[in-house]
């Protein structure tokens, strides 16, 4: 319902909400005078509850289907605890998580997202891993008044009601900035993506390397694709820091980042060639502190699922519009500030310094 609606017809009519609640929906417990008086209210104040309230006030569910990868699990575990925990907060108003999650990003996600209309879901949460397939389902999905959002990744060219991520561009342009103070100046770098289809991974590595050029001169020694799989990322740094002996740094831009730190280790690389990567989980920890890793651009996966499930819930239940985007600040990890990051902590690898609280990113 409008809430503000409800308000001011128990102001007006000088009872409780309860009372208007029990008027509007016929619900006993009130004399037949006072709800022809709270009915007369309502219409002379044209009140009209929002479609999803009459769906509750049935004792209907509102379904949110949920279709993200399990793989990589560092990061996507993280995000499911958020949709969760956000679920959890307002299960008492019907609101149910139908998860179906997809083994990795890009497989199989529109099967499992047409099996979750099917269901009857009044939304979606999808992280598009080939926009190109999967738009035209979300399209009929919003043309059916099933709202979409997008997480992490976009699929721009579709009708999704939104996107909640870090902007990509600026994403990949912070690590650019932060790869330019710690190279020396027209160095020689290179990126390690996932899959140049995805809207993410693609935008990321293109501002890296316009923004590295504009930083410092630099050149990219190359872009490589690693599919999130751990054994290919390991083979092509492998190759890459034979090819390039004067690499000066690598930009990891998705939370594929343990196989380059074990390349650069096994090369001896891991002192000179400076390491941005993305995100954090507990077995980065000890590369951060270690300084393997200089620098870890945070995007907060957990903040992601839990906003993502809270602007479809107050629109569902209250009517609240859906923003075209939800762009998340990113935060930079350092060896200095890791222990105040929720993935730190959970991993029991870092101790807080003496008499210092502790301080979780969890909204």
């Amino acid at each position: 319902m409008k809430r503000i609606g409800v308000h001011k017809i128990a102001e007006l009519a000088k009872v409780s909400i309860g009372t208007v609640d029990r008027a509007l929906h016929g619900r006993p417990g009130i004399s037949e005078a006072t709800r022809e008086k709270i009915l007369r209210i309502a219409k002379k104040l044209d009140y009209k509850p929002h479609p999803a309230a009459r769906v509750l006030s049935g004792g209907a569910n509102v379904k949110i289907g949920i279709c993200i990868p399990k793989e990589i699990h560092f990061f996507y575990d993280q995000m499911r605890s958020g949709i969760f925990e956000e679920a959890k907060r307002v299960s008492g108003l019907g609101v149910e998580i139908l998860y179906a999650p997809v083994q990795a990003l890009g497989k199989g996600e529109g099967r499992v997202a047409r099996g979750l209309l099917d269901r009857g879901v009044s939304a979606l949460v999808l992280t598009p891993g080939d926009p190109d397939s999967v738009s035209p389902l979300i399209n009929e999905a919003e043309a059916q008044n099933v709202r979409v959002i997008c997480v992490t990744t976009d699929a721009p060219q579709s009708d999704r009601s939104s996107v909640v991520c870090v902007d990509p561009d600026l994403n990949g342009r912070l690590a650019a900035e932060l790869m330019s103070k710690f190279v020396g100046p027209k160095a020689e770098v290179a990126v390690i993506t996932g899959m140049l289809a995805t809207e993410e991974h693609r935008l990321k590595a293109e501002g890296f390397c316009a923004g590295f050029k504009d930083e410092c001169g630099g050149g990219i020694a190359a872009v490589l694709e690693a599919h999130e799989s751990e054994d290919e990322s390991y083979q092509k740094t492998c190759e890459l820091l034979s090819r390039h002996p004067k690499l000066a740094g690598i930009y990891v831009s998705t939370v594929n980042c343990l196989p380059v730190c074990k390349a650069l280790q096994q090369a001896g690389g891991s002192g000179h060639i400076q390491l941005i990567t993305t995100d954090l989980f507990a077995e980065m920890v000890p590369h951060l502190l270690t300084g393997i890793i200089r620098a870890s651009i945070y995007q907060n996966p957990y903040l992601q699922g839990q906003i993502a499930v809270r602007l479809l819930v107050d629109n569902l239940l209250n009517g609240i519009a859906i923003p075209h985007a939800s762009y998340l600040n990113p935060s930079i990890v350092l060896k200095t500030n890791v222990h105040l990051f929720r993935e730190a902590q959970e991993g029991g690898n870092v101790q807080p310094t003496a008499n210092r609280r502790l301080v979780s990113f969890v909204s």
